[in-house]
This record gives C-alpha cells, sequence and structure tokens, in this order.
C-alpha cells in the first residue's frame, strides 16, 4: 500500500477509479491543473511514494533526484518506448523506482476520426472538397505509415470500406498483407498514394523535404500521432507550394510553433484530442488501475 498517491495533473480517470485509488493508499491527492514547471512538480510529489501523470508533463531527472520517496511512478497514457516517454525511464530505473504506461485505449477514435474527416472533404461536406465531383472511399489509394494498434485500425477500416491499402512500417505485417493491404518501400509508397496516414509514436519523424518531394502535389495527410511525423518547416513547404490538405486533432500533433500553420486553409487541425472519449476514458481507467495492482502485488511477494 502507498504511503501517499499524488496525480500531479489531470489524469483522466473515470469517477469510479479515483475513488478506488483510497484502497491502495493512505493518502490520495489530485491535482486538477498542469504544473508550470519542474519546482511546482516537486513541490506537488513532496514525500509521495506513489505518482500518476499523464502525457502533458514531463517528470525529468531534476524531479526524480529531488524527490526520494518515489517508488511507482504510473503514466496514465500511452508508453511506446522509452525514448517517447513523458518519464525519465533510465533515471527511475537507477533510482528502484517502478514505471508502467498504458497502452491501446483511445485508438478506436482515431479510426473515426480519420474516416469522418476523409468523407467529408471527399464528399465535399461543409465547403472543402478535394475534387470538382464528389467521390468514395472506394478504390481510393491510401498509405498508412506505422502499423502497431492504430495504424491497423485504420488500415483495417479503409479497408472495409474497399479503399486500395498501402503500408510501411518497420517490420512486415504479413497477418495484414493477407488481407490485401500490400507493403511499399516508405518512398515508394508516398509516390503511390493519395491520401497518407501517419500512425507513429511521439517524437517518430519520417517526413522531410525529401518525402514531401515523393508525395507530390494534390495530396491528403492525416497525421494521428502525439507530436508532429514531419519536419515542420517541410511541411509548410508542401502546404504553401501545393493544392495539399493536412489533418490533425491537436496542436501538438500539429507543432505549430509560432502560430503559421494553424490559420493556414488547408490545415484541418480540431484542437481536441479525437482519442478522449467515454469508452477511452473508461479503458485507461482500467489499465492504470490494474497497473497499480501489478506494482503493489510484486511488492508484497519481495
Amino acid at each position: 500500500m502507498f504511503n501517499k498517491l499524488v496525480a500531479i495533473e489531470p489524469v483522466s480517470l473515470i469517477e469510479e477509479a479515483e475513488k478506488s485509488l483510497y484502497k491502495y493508499a493512505n493518502e490520495v491527492i489530485f491535482y486538477n491543473d498542469i504544473p508550470e514547471n519542474d519546482e511546482e512538480i516537486i513541490r506537488r510529489i513532496g514525500d509521495a511514494d506513489g505518482v500518476l501523470v499523464s502525457y502533458t508533463t514531463s517528470i525529468n531527472k531534476n524531479v526524480i533526484e529531488s524527490c526520494n520517496n518515489i517508488k511507482y511512478i504510473g503514466m496514465c497514457c500511452s508508453l511506446y518506448s522509452e525514448e517517447s516517454a513523458s518519464v525519465d525511464i533510465a533515471t527511475a530505473r537507477e533510482k528502484g523506482i517502478t514505471v508502467l504506461g498504458i497502452r491501446d485505449y483511445g485508438d478506436e477514435g482515431i479510426l473515426e476520426y480519420v474516416v469522418s474527416e476523409l468523407i467529408r472533404l471527399l464528399h465535399g461536406f461543409g465547403g472543402d472538397s478535394w475534387k470538382d465531383m464528389p467521390i468514395e472511399l472506394t478504390d481510393l489509394k491510401v498509405g498508412v505509415i506505422g502499423l502497431g494498434t492504430s495504424g491497423k485500425l485504420v488500415a483495417n477500416g479503409l479497408n472495409y470500406f474497399g479503399s486500395d491499402l498501402y503500408y510501411f512500417s518497420r517490420t512486415r505485417k504479413l497477418e495484414c498483407e493477407s488481407q490485401g493491404i500490400k507493403y511499399l518501400p516508405l518512398n515508394e509508397l508516398l509516390e503511390t498514394v493519395d491520401v497518407v496516414c501517419t500512425c507513429l509514436n511521439k517524437n517518430v519523424v519520417l517526413l522531410g523535404d525529401e518525402e514531401f518531394k515523393s508525395l507530390g502535389n494534390h495530396k491528403i495527410l492525416f497525421n494521428t500521432g502525439l507530436s508532429p511525423s514531419y519536419e515542420v518547416e517541410a511541411l509548410k513547404k508542401w502546404l504553401d507550394n501545393g493544392d495539399n490538405h493536412y489533418f490533425c486533432d491537436t496542436e501538438m500533433a500539429l507543432g505549430d510553433r509560432d502560430g503559421s500553420l494553424i490559420s493556414h486553409k488547408n490545415v484541418h487541425c480540431m484542437k481536441q484530442s479525437v482519442g478522449r472519449t467515454k469508452q477511452a476514458f473508461d479503458r485507461l481507467s482500467k489499465k492504470v488501475i490494474e497497473n497499480i495492482e501489478t506494482f503493489l502485488n510484486n511488492e508484497d511477494n519481495l
């Protein structure tokens, strides 16, 4: 059992899950805003031995070394790799701190977002129209870059609608290829398709000037990740020098540091996470609680 468990920022747990935390700690503290700096993070953690954090706040080496009582950090967000995590996992490991994150809780919303926005543009619903006449998803050439959980959902969903699907991934996905989703090297994929969906881990950048040149003009790009999948200046050139459309859900995914992209006529940014649904919060909460139970059970068995 924890002595003190602190959620240092909003962590999107449902009410039932928040109440259940009191079973695992003598004291539970929730903060409903995002800390501004390391000093505030350190103050909030204080002498807590358990910490909950989402993706909007980083727990870095300075924070970990300043909070000596921490024994568990629960990431209430996706943990795909140490390199992309919002927690310095390497330092935590050196200090004997367990870090557990979750995966695969908001991906269904990503598929719905891509399909709905793509249909709007192809049919001209709401004003913008990709071609002179409305077209269907049928036979539309679509490339999915990154075939993890969300990438597979997008590829399989559009495959169901009859689109012509291609993918690029670090490893071949033979089970997807057996369903008619064809593998191509990255630049060849970009040259072949009309629509690209990048479904990559946070901080993974694959598209630069060369890749946008291969993609060419009169194309559509979706980024479903938490951060830009491209070099921002390369995206600006591609948008400014052609008739292309770009879609993402949040400004974090857009990477618009100077504000020049958000107002671009062919940038469609929702300004809200498409993975933040009731069902996603249910899945997230269940997995966060399961991680806490796993950690405490392991502690009891030591």
